[in-house]
């Protein structure tokens, strides 16, 4: 059970965010630094083999070298008997394949706004000289204001270690797996460049580029079968970018783009041209289409007897794309249309006598041939082919200049203006010749307010000389109050924490007497406190007053009933009434007599009061013996007491009650005589 746990004494893991292959990704709290983070956790397999921890060692620290804000960063690396973990930032939001669940198939422009920023994240990588080779969706994380961060670099290998291809263990996802992993050849930069055509491509189509029922033969498709075209998918889909998915996802790695940085500039232009609603862009699409160099099968080059023929020289003439492999092209010959010529013997008087006579379909013997005009007309035709193929050579080495030049010679790299303080920033872009404008303000978490976030282009990218650089200028840490939710209902106090981007936490519901059911009686962090966006608040929300199960008292003393329910937090009405049957202070009836009541209820005991009183006779002055008649008579008891000064004359000088008052009959009055 790894929830709750504190590993290596740090870090508290407190939620399961997702599971893997490799390993489950939890939200913890960084106890010592009082942060968020979220933490990869190893299968336990992996915590015996000293050589997966020494490789996990070497790529955390691999990772941790990368610092792009397209990059999830390491933050810590360890194992804790036996639990190989990795630290990483927190990103909140969601995933690429998220997106690609919920509006796949996404318009073309979609995509590659998606795209540069990952690509913008592995240029970072490949200029380190580290590669990821696991790119898929779900390693693509989205925060909730749309910036993008690319996640598990911590699984990468520096290109100058060996690579683990080498080994025989295949490290990625089956469906963007490059043919050269599959075929144990090794790894390098343009696997990652694979993997992000195949995302690309299952964008754009809403399926996966390759499917099977195992993953060994998504493998096999992946070696022996070419990526579709988009567009045989989805309708409308321009030329252009079926040739940019094309050429990314090569199965030839030589004619893959060099690494992420040069995809990063043919992704630049393909939605450049998307961005100008250009239908079809030829030269473009020429210029990203994957191109087969036609050879001849000898020296005397011939002229291509097909326009397609002509057009294949002419492109393979100006495809500058270095590495590009001839020897792994389709050879073809094109022989021009024209007579045979045979070597001439030399010419000596007996020719005329010894040469073949041709005849026509009538016998009728034809011209002979002039081996002389023969091999005029052979000369004519070979010079002629190669005037051709010189000038078809000059056109492409012209259009493949201007494509150069057009394409990207012309274009300088954007300088790294992230973090520079605002007048910094606008004084080196504008040094460099550039046009500073300042877009929209955006948080950030690591890089101060007023100072650069990100730049449009980024760091690296392709901008002209003369250029405009756009700035996007930090607010600093995004941090809201926490209003007071004690008393809200459970679904205002959710609202109010939506509109400061935090989330309800952990619910604990208890009784309460004074808070009514459903509301808030308390939160776990005081009001007014400054917290980030994704801040998990707990509550404790009202149950509403503790039930109570109510007793029927009937036929108990009215004290003992009393005490019961005024214990059991009921409160306590008293009814009495005159019964002649019922002794005083018992509990004749009780309302509710049972059920359930709530504490602070209140509960009605009707008590008797014993026999309705009545009027007792006045007897001072009378005699003792007939005051004692008229009393008995009346229903009351006698009692005769003599005064402390008693002369014998036995008349009543007091009684009590006295004459008027109401007693019960079968009370007693006392009777004092003289």
């Amino acid at each position: 059970m790894l929830v709750g746990r504190v590993i290596d004494g740090r870090y508290h893991l407190r939620q399961v965010l997702a599971r893997g292959g490799m390993g489950t990704v939890l939200l913890a709290t960084d106890t010592r630094l009082d942060r968020t983070v979220a933490v990869k956790v190893m299968q336990n397999a992996a915590g015996g083999d000293q050589d997966f921890t020494t490789r996990l060692q070497a790529e955390a620290r691999a990772a941790a070298r990368l610092n792009h804000p397209n990059v999830v960063a390491v933050f810590d690396q360890g194992d804790d008997a036996g639990l190989l973990y990795l630290v990483m930032e927190y990103v909140p939001g969601h995933t690429l394949r998220d997106v690609i669940s919920r509006e796949a198939p996404l318009p073309p422009r979609r995509v590659l706004t998606l795209v540069e920023p990952l690509l913008l994240a592995l240029s970072a990588a490949h200029d380190a000289r580290i590669i990821h080779r696991d790119v898929k969706p779900e390693n693509v994380l989205i925060t909730p204001s749309g910036h993008v961060k690319v996640a598990d670099f911590g699984l990468a290998r520096a290109i100058t270690a060996r690579s683990q291809a080498t080994t025989g263990v295949l490290i990625g996802s089956v469906s963007y797996l490059a043919p050269e992993l599959v075929l144990n050849e090794g790894a390098d930069a343009r696997c990652d460049v694979y993997a992000v055509g195949a995302v690309m491509y299952e964008m754009l189509t809403g399926a996966k580029p390759h499917t099977g029922e195992t993953p060994i033969q998504v493998a096999y498709q992946h070696v022996h079968a070419d990526v579709p075209a988009p567009s045989t998918m989805v309708t409308g889909i321009p030329p252009y970018v079926d040739a940019l998915v094309a050429r990314a996802t090569a199965r030839d790695r030589d004619q893959r783009s060099a690494d992420a940085r040069v995809l990063l500039h043919q992704v630049r232009r393909v939605r450049s041209a998307l961005e100008a609603g250009i239908v079809d862009d030829v030269e473009l699409t020429q210029d990203l289409r994957l191109h087969r160099i036609v050879a001849a099968g000898s020296d005397d080059l011939l002229e291509a007897s097909t326009p397609e023929a002509a057009l294949a020289t002419t492109v393979a003439g100006h495809d500058a794309y270095a590495g590009y492999d001839a020897s792994d092209t389709i050879a073809a010959t094109h022989v021009a249309a024209g007579p045979l010529v045979e070597p001439s013997p030399p010419y000596d008087a007996g020719y005329e006598a010894t040469r073949t006579v041709t005849r026509d379909s009538s016998g009728i013997p034809t011209a002979p041939v002039d081996p002389a005009r023969t091999r005029a007309a052979a000369g004519r035709q070979h010079r002629r082919g190669r005037r051709l193929l010189i000038l078809a050579l000059v056109v492409a080495l012209v259009a493949a200049g201007l494509g150069w030049w057009f394409g990207v010679a012309r274009y300088e790299s954007a300088p790294d203006l992230v973090g520079l303080t605002l007048a910094q920033a606008r004084t080196e872009g504008q040094q460099a010749g550039y046009t500073v404008d300042t877009g929209d303000e955006a948080y950030s978490e690591t890089v101060a307010r007023g100072s650069i976030v990100s730049t449009d282009p980024g760091p690296g990218g392709r901008i002209l000389p003369d250029g405009t650089l756009t700035l996007t200028v930090s607010k600093g840490k995004e941090r809201y109050p926490l209003p007071d939710l004690e008393g809200m209902s459970e679904s205002e106090a959710e609202s109010a924490l939506t509109d400061i981007k935090a989330v309800i936490g952990q619910v604990d519901r208890k009784y309460s007497d004074s808070v009514d059911l459903g509301d808030v009686i308390s939160m776990s962090l005081p009001v007014g406190r400054m917290i980030r966006p994704d801040t998990e608040v707990d509550l404790v929300v009202s149950k509403g007053r503790r039930p109570v199960d109510v007793v029927d008292y009937t036929g108990k003393s009215l004290k003992h009933a009393q005490a019961k329910l005024e214990k059991a937090g009921l409160e306590v009405k008293v009814e009495r009434v005159h019964d002649d049957e019922v002794r005083k202070d018992e509990v004749m009836a009780q309302d509710p007599a049972d059920g359930t009541a709530y504490k602070g209820d209140t509960v009605t005991l009707t008590v008797s009061d014993g026999p309705q009183p009545i009027e007792v006779p006045g007897v001072i002055g009378k005699n003792v013996d007939d005051a004692t008649a008229i009393l008995e008579a009346a229903g009351f008891k006698v009692k005769v007491e003599k005064e402390r000064i008693h002369f014998g004359s036995n008349l009543v000088s007091r009684q009590s009650p006295g004459g008027g008052d109401e007693a019960p009959p079968g009370s007693t009055i006392v009777l004092r005589i003289v």
